[in-house]
């Protein structure tokens, strides 16, 4: 299940998590972060997963310095731990939650 992240929920949900959390900033227009939509789904099955649409959220976006998108941040025992921009294969955000 994804978790739509927010200012209200992202210390709950990322930071005070006991799981490694992928977050992925993200928005409506962009045609990457759409395409990699079902990709994000598909990991959500198995491990935790937030995405912050950077229209709703611009606060986080700022926060965290997403200055391009789809922007992939895994975040263990509340540090930022990993960053992919970009499209990316599955294997490697799954890589990225496990390492």
């Amino acid at each position: 299940m994804i978790i739509e992240g927010t200012s209200d929920n992202f210390e709950s949900e990322v930071l005070k998590s006991d799981k490694p959390v992928l977050v992925d900033f993200n928005a409506t227009w962009c045609p990457p972060c759409q395409a990699m939509h079902p990709i994000v789904e598909e990991i959500a099955n198995d491990y935790k997963v937030v995405t912050v649409d950077i229209d709703d959220q611009d606060t986080l976006a700022e926060e965290y310095e997403v200055s391009s998108i789809p922007c992939f941040v895994v975040f263990k025992d509340g540090a930022e731990v990993d960053r992919r921009v970009g499209m990316q294969p599955k294997k490697r955000l799954i890589k990225m939650l496990e390492e």
